[in-house]
């Protein structure tokens, strides 16, 4: 009986081609000022507040956080700045 093939593990909530809105400014502001690890909210960011987009590719960092490229967005997104659409 042949092997069936193995699922990978996806932890992402957002999925490739998924449509997600960015969080409220104030949301993104909060956490320019609070996050202090990897993959840091840059100002040029905080302009997206609120814009729709879709999930061009996630991520995991080592740690365990789900990290997002956004079609048509620049700059990585931490997953907790994001919302479905």
């Amino acid at each position: 009986m042949p092997n069936p093939t193995p699922q990978y593990y996806d932890p992402a909530k957002y999925k490739d081609g998924a449509t997600v809105r960015i969080g409220p400014r104030a949301q993104l502001e909060r956490f320019l000022q609070t996050w202090k690890l990897h993959h840091k909210l840059q100002e040029e960011q905080v302009a997206f507040a609120g814009r729709v987009s879709k999930v061009k590719k996630s991520y995991i960092y080592h740690g365990g956080d789900v990290l997002y490229e956004l079609e048509n967005i620049p700059g990585i997104w931490h997953e907790q700045l994001l919302a479905a659409s």
